[in-house]
């Protein structure tokens, strides 16, 4: 066999690659009707079962529903405690809090 150079090999992955791309894209076509199926089915389970919010994070509480966190759960230990739980800096409290929290004496 041949020595393959390492430019060859790097268009013959690149090219395997695009080519699943290619055909992801084409797979996703092609599922579409019954992807909208599904979606109104999963909309009219948690219409129907009252679900709540999607949980973002497993660690803190202010994490996991995002929609119903208050400003001071992160603070919970005193005031002047350090995030510990990593989520927490990906994620900030929802807008109305921070609103509700800047308009208040």
């Amino acid at each position: 066999m041949a020595h393959i150079r390492p430019s060859r090999w790097y268009m013959l992955v690149t090219g395997a690659a695009l080519g699943f791309v290619v055909a992801a894209g084409f797979h996703a076509s092609l599922n579409k009707d019954a992807d909208q199926m599904d979606l109104l089915y999963r909309a009219d389970l948690v219409r129907r079962h009252r679900l709540t919010d999607l949980s973002l994070f497993t660690e803190a509480r202010y994490t996991r529903h995002p929609a119903m966190a208050d400003l001071h759960s992160a603070f919970q230990d005193h005031p002047m405690a350090l995030e510990h739980f990593p989520s927490g800096s990906f994620i900030s409290p929802p807008a109305l809090l921070k609103r509700n929290h800047a308009t208040k004496p």
